[in-house]
């Protein structure tokens, strides 16, 4: 798992790295397990304030899941007694992450690789990377990677790329809400850190509460994320951070953040 998963600290950043290249950093139970027990460790932390996602090398981001015939901790493989798939876990456990989830794509994402960037909070792509669900050639179906994507992409077009197994560029997966940013691949680590300057320049209490808000209200309806979210506001208004920025707003000075 430690080779196939590598993971770094960075400053205040956490970065996951699928190390995979010759399988061009597929998805496999030891992966899902790398990124989950990553993750946990990550918010347990206390000092990091963000986690970045990779995939080693320029080709792939992450070809989803490992479909070779040698391949260990395949997708299909499963225990009748306890069907649970490994890779609900590493999914739940990104939904929950109230660290700020930046994707950095640095080549071709498909199935499983692009519910991994959907499941990120940003994504940040190379202009060469392409994006596709080609599970329909094999006789399957993106089945684990579809709640995200439908409430990203628009219905019809989701299905055709269900349907059809079709590759798209970045441009046009920027076109369809599967990133936020498209850049030349020289200038994509810098876009990187850009937004991850930008990040960590805020209150880490706001992403937190923040993110737990955005999850809960995301399946309410108007009125009753209306209500939720007009008790929260006084919530969040009664931290620390709440009060040193708007003190720091009036003094006309950097905040100084505790995170509390």
């Amino acid at each position: 798992m430690a080779d196939e998963v590598l993971v770094e600290e960075k400053t205040s950043v956490l970065w996951i790295t699928l190390n995979r290249p010759a399988r061009r950093n597929a998805i496999n139970e030891a992966v899902c397990a790398g990124i989950s027990a990553a993750l946990a460790s990550a918010e347990r932390a206390g000092h990091l304030r963000a986690v970045v996602i990779t995939g080693a090398g320029q080709e792939a981001f992450c070809a989803g899941g490992d479909l070779s015939p040698d391949a260990k901790g395949a997708p299909f493989e499963f225990t009748p007694a306890d069907p649970r798939h490994y890779a609900l876990e590493m999914f739940q456990r990104l939904e929950a992450c109230r660290l700020p989830l930046v994707a950095r794509v640095n080549g071709t994402a498909v199935g499983g690789g692009l519910g991994l960037i959907c499941a990120c909070d940003i994504a940040i792509a190379a202009d060469h990377a392409r994006f596709g669900l080609p599970e329909a050639r094999f006789g399957i179906f993106p089945m684990m990677v579809l709640p995200y994507l439908m409430r990203l992409v628009p219905r019809r077009r989701l299905t055709e790329l269900c349907l059809t197994g079709e590759m798209v560029d970045a441009e046009e997966a920027l076109k369809l809400n599967l990133l936020n940013h498209v850049v030349a691949g020289s200038e994509l680590d810098r876009r990187v850190e850009d937004c991850l300057e930008r990040l960590l320049a805020n209150s880490p209490t706001s992403h937190r509460v923040g993110k737990q808000v955005l999850r809960a209200i995301s399946d309410m309806h108007l009125d009753q994320a209306l209500e939720y979210t007009q008790v929260m506001l006084p919530v969040i208004a009664q931290t620390e951070d709440a009060r040193e920025g708007m003190a720091a707003f009036n003094a006309r000075r950097p905040p100084r953040w505790t995170g509390r």
